[in-house]
């Protein structure tokens, strides 16, 4: 019974609280600029929750499988990630004939420097078994007259916090060519007035690929890490058709000897 008023309470109040913002928006038209204003700010504010609800909400309820993990984590590890890119879906879902830099939200963003491009590149909800991300990033390349192809990923505050020498960042991705292709990952981590960048090559040959990083061999000071991305980078993709369907980033901390 208790139950059930609470949801008939909630209910009711969420019946007030759309009548509310009708009433608003009906009378957005006539109101003077300066309640306008603050309508606007009001409204932005809640949109930005309303927007975050409904990323999370459909990135979980379409995962490939009911079943499966959201996100594994390797053992030991005291952070994972998976970008909002593979997690829920964003809006607009890509676009043909790309521009040198798109952004597929806050944190990825995809980089060439053709002339003219015949790149194409878009969000894709993934549908098999083996899928363990809902959503996947497919490009398409054609004619390519330019010297580089990158995906670039920023990574959240939270793996900065307390980051080390101590530490081993690692990516996990799940990756279909239409040809073989050579695909490098390179962590660049700034630092003050410097960057420094670590490169590894993506094995070829098999859809799981895992690359790590051990930052025991990194030139950093860690007291002014400012910020630190991914960037995979695809070598002579000409005529190929690149299928990211899965990536995901963790850290741990390295074995003491």
């Amino acid at each position: 019974m208790a139950l059930n008023l609470g949801h008939r309470i909630g209910g009711v109040s969420a019946s007030r609280d759309r009548r509310h913002w009708a009433r608003l928006a009906d009378q957005a038209a006539d109101a003077p600029l300066g309640e306008l204003r603050a309508m606007r700010g009001r409204a932005r504010a809640l949109k930005r929750e309303v927007d975050r609800l409904i990323h999370e909400a459909d990135g979980r309820l379409a995962l490939p499988l009911l079943d499966a993990p959201i996100l594994a984590a390797p053992l030991h590890a005291d952070w994972t990630w998976r970008p909002p890119l593979w997690a829920g879906p964003l809006f607009p879902t890509g676009a043909a004939g790309i521009s040198r830099r798109h952004d597929f939200g806050p944190e990825a963003a995809l980089h060439h420097d053709c002339a003219h491009s015949e790149i194409t590149a878009r969000q894709v909800r993934n549908r098999a078994a083996e899928d363990v991300a809902p959503y996947g990033l497919e490009i398409d390349v054609f004619r390519f007259e330019g010297s580089f192809l990158s995906l670039a990923i920023e990574l959240p505050a939270e793996a900065m916090a307390g980051l080390g020498k101590r530490h081993i960042l690692g990516i996990s991705a799940l990756i279909e060519t239409e040809r073989d292709l050579e695909i490098f990952a390179r962590l660049n981590i700034r630092h003050g007035p410097n960057t420094e960048q670590m490169v590894r090559e993506i094995p070829g040959g098999t859809r799981q690929a895992d690359v790590s990083f051990d930052l025991a061999y990194a030139e950093i000071n860690e007291k002014r890490i400012e910020k630190a991305w991914i960037d995979l980078i695809f070598e002579g993709p000409e005529m190929n058709a690149i299928a990211l369907r899965s990536l995901t980033m963790a850290r741990w901390p390295r074995a003491e000897i």
